[in-house]
């Protein structure tokens, strides 16, 4: 079932993960093995979680890789949804 405007997984990041563990994005961007810029592009919604990022936070946080990848399918597809109008599709059918 699709949720109604999810949450971007960045979000999710900064207030279940950093905020009760005050830590910061520099930190956690070191103990997750990338960039500062790469994590801070995630939690400010400028980029997504990638499969690779999907395994680093699930060893950091100990979760599962699937749930970040899932919040991030949702997310992307919901926002997808928002410009179905938009989109010049014809509908296919057997002849």
């Amino acid at each position: 079932m699709q949720m109604h405007n999810p949450p971007h997984p960045g979000e999710v990041i900064k207030a279940l993960c950093l905020e009760p563990l005050g830590i910061s994005i520099t930190v956690a961007a070191e103990a997750l093995g990338v960039s500062r810029k790469t994590l801070s592009s995630i939690v400010n919604g400028r980029a997504g979680v990638s499969p690779e990022m999907a395994v680093r936070l699930s060893i950091a946080f100990d979760t599962s890789s699937e749930s970040w990848l899932n919040q991030q399918s949702q997310y992307d597809l919901w926002q997808a949804e928002q410009h179905r109008k938009e989109l010049r599709v014809k509908r296919l059918s057997a002849a």
